[in-house]
């Protein structure tokens, strides 16, 4: 019983000692933005005009480059360009007659303004052998997910995205940021309005593959 109550004593000591820490970090910060100068202030602020001035910049050099909305490329010469002017490119490979490629067009088209990090394009599938043969796009509607001007990622068909045609906009958005080709401010280890685990499952497996072989999905094949 002595030994217990020595080592809930020293439990005891530990937290007071490292609540006394935190309370004088705190106090010390609070001091510190107290005694700020007023040069000292205009330089933070300064700092920050900076900071969002590139920020700023930087934008407007992607809106250049097409970010911010999703358009269609018409050859395969332009995809090429698109990856290497654009750090990250999402890009829908379509089929007209595919209806749900249309799907994946609203959603994209909704996500493309939201993440102008990214660049969003699609290219008709029909009109793009060579890049169909080399990524091995079998099924429409597929997604080829790009950085730095390789290949890190597909989404084929809605498997990965619940398995229905009504899947919600957000889940597109979070299995996007599993490939780290857009920003996430949600929680990437959880799809959002997730209801059935057995639908995506197999995702992080799939994320890890950059070549694929064919696929048993029932959508339209190329």
């Amino acid at each position: 019983m002595a030994a217990q109550g020595n080592i809930e004593s020293l439990i005891q000591q530990k937290v007071l000692e490292a609540a006394s820490i935190v309370e004088e970090q705190v106090d010390s910060e609070l001091n510190r933005l107290e005694n700020l100068k007023e040069d000292d202030i205009d330089m933070v602020r300064e700092r920050r005009l900076q900071q969002l001035k590139k920020q700023q910049e930087l934008k407007q050099e992607l809106r250049q480059k097409g970010h911010g909305e999703y358009t269609a490329v018409a050859e395969e010469k332009d995809f090429f360009s698109a990856c290497k002017e654009s750090d990250k490119v999402i890009c829908h490979f379509y089929r007209d007659s595919t209806w749900r490629c249309k799907i994946v067009d609203k959603h994209l088209a909704t996500l493309a303004p939201k993440h102008i990090e990214a660049k969003f394009i699609k290219i008709d599938a029909e009109k793009s052998p060579f890049l169909v043969k080399r990524l091995r796009v079998v099924v429409l509607p597929t997604i080829a997910l790009i950085k730095d001007s390789k290949t890190v990622d597909f989404i084929v068909g809605f498997d990965d995205l619940g398995g229905s045609d009504d899947f919600p906009c957000e889940m597109l958005e979070w299995r996007i940021a599993c490939a780290g080709v857009i920003d996430y401010s949600g929680d990437i280890s959880q799809p959002p309005n997730f209801k059935n685990p057995n639908s995506t499952k197999k995702l992080f497996h799939q994320q890890k593959k950059i070549i694929r072989g064919g696929d048993d999905s029932d959508e339209d094949s190329n």
